[in-house]
């Protein structure tokens, strides 16, 4: 068999082996050439977006079962206290800012949508979290997956292009279901489906071999940066100067939601909710991290107490506890892949990888692409001024979406007919 033959079939049997999901860094990105900004055009009575039950695949999913205070999923919940967005709370328990994760990264999102459009007014939520039966069987407050909002000064003109920015801000389902409220809800934390992409800000900097630093927005294929050896086993090699073989996606304009992650020692990285990170638990501050010690998690499961491996500064790599976790705003992002499939960023190891909760298999999925470099010396990255996703993580991307539900998903994992 010829060397490209043995290559072809190696990136089939890589390609069925991956989870569906793989996909860009920000929300609501889309399979192939990314469009023009549109004029959004509001939400009509009683229409939903997408087009196709609450509790599809195609929508936030199915339901999981309700979590109470005392059920072990209460820890799953969060509180959300952004001081742009106002809770109704008429229950008095504080039940409405209690959400998921993901439920509450879009809605943190939505509310500067909010913020932005209407100046002076802000995000309300009428209905989050139902401890006490209040909703129909199997509804997804009960979960912490579904918010009813208005804006503050409930002036219901605003209200179908505020289901709009709903549905621009990421929730997986949005229905504008009442001239009171509009209804949005996400999908499990659990699900694949439900991970956005990993990407850095353009603003991070790595460090090219010689010491000098460089903005990820002005990197360059085949410059080298400093990484970590192992062959994709992240935090247990050394620390090397690797490759970069390409951008896995790259647009310098689009906005997104990082999470920012803070240690004690100083050190900061910003990268999007999917993107994956390698965190030690039960550290000390300032050792050496031991063999075995670092597991690669996503930038949304990162929690104070954990430390990150500190690789880019004087005195050699050492752990610091993450002090910090915070979201915001940014844009452009950046995904460089290298050789190692690892790469400090601001000082702090992380992945090349996300959506794939772990690091070596996004590695051995990789493995294709760098075999593609090795013979033909370039692997066909993203061009042009917004550069855009890679075609091989589209191709991931694509075949994630056929095998996770043939012939009924669009590439996104969401229903075809999505506008």
């Amino acid at each position: 068999m010829r060397l490209p033959g043995l290559a072809a079939l190696l990136a089939g049997c890589l390609l069925l082996l991956l989870p569906p999901g793989l996909q860009g860094c920000g929300p609501g990105r889309g399979h192939g050439r990314r469009r023009a900004p549109r004029k959004l055009a509001p939400l009509a009575y009683k229409q939903f977006s997408p087009n196709v039950a609450e509790k599809t695949l195609g929508a936030s999913g199915r339901y999981e079962g309700k979590i109470t205070r005392s059920s072990e999923r209460f820890k799953e919940l969060t509180a959300n206290y952004n001081p742009d967005i106002i809770f109704k709370d008429e229950e008095n328990t504080g039940a409405d800012r209690m959400m998921t994760q993901r439920c509450k990264d879009k809605l943190n999102s939505l509310a500067i949508s909010v913020r932005n459009v209407w100046p002076g007014v802000r995000l309300r939520v009428t209905e989050g979290w139902d401890e006490d039966g209040h909703h129909s069987e199997e509804s997804l407050h009960y979960e912490g997956r579904a918010v009813d909002i208005t804006t503050s000064d409930r002036d219901r003109n605003k209200y179908a292009m505020l289901a709009r920015l709903a549905v621009e801000a990421g929730f997986d389902w949005v229905y504008y279901e009442s001239k009171a409220h509009i209804h949005c809800s996400v999908k499990s934390d659990h699900s694949v489906a439900a991970k956005s992409g990993g990407c850095f800000p353009g603003d991070a900097w790595v460090m090219l071999e010689g010491g000098a630093r460089r903005p990820l927005s002005d990197l360059q294929p085949g410059e080298r940066v400093l990484a970590s050896s192992g062959h994709g086993g992240g935090g247990e090699g050394d620390l090397v100067f690797s490759e970069v073989l390409t951008f896995l996606d790259r647009d310098p304009a689009l906005p997104a939601l990082f999470y920012s992650l803070q240690t004690e020692a100083g050190g900061r990285l910003s990268l999007t909710a999917a993107h994956l990170v390698f965190v030690a638990g039960n550290c000390s501050e300032g050792a050496a991290p031991g063999r075995g010690a670092l597991r690669a998690v996503f930038a949304s499961q990162a929690r104070p107490g954990q430390c990150l491996l500190l690789a880019g500064g004087r005195g050699g790599p050492r752990l610091s506890r993450i002090s910090r976790v915070g979201v915001r705003v940014g844009r452009g992002v950046f995904a460089p892949l290298t050789l190692e499939g690892t790469v400090v960023v601001d000082g702090v190891l992380a992945s090349c990888y996300g959506v794939v909760p772990q690091h070596r298999l996004a590695h051995r999925a990789f493995a294709p692409l760098r075999l593609l470099h090795r013979w033909a010396g370039g692997t066909g990255g993203p061009r042009g001024p917004r550069g855009g996703m890679h075609w091989y993580s589209r191709l991931l991307y694509w075949l994630g979406g056929k095998l996770l539900d043939p012939g009924t998903l669009h590439p996104l994992g969401v229903a075809q007919g999505h506008t």
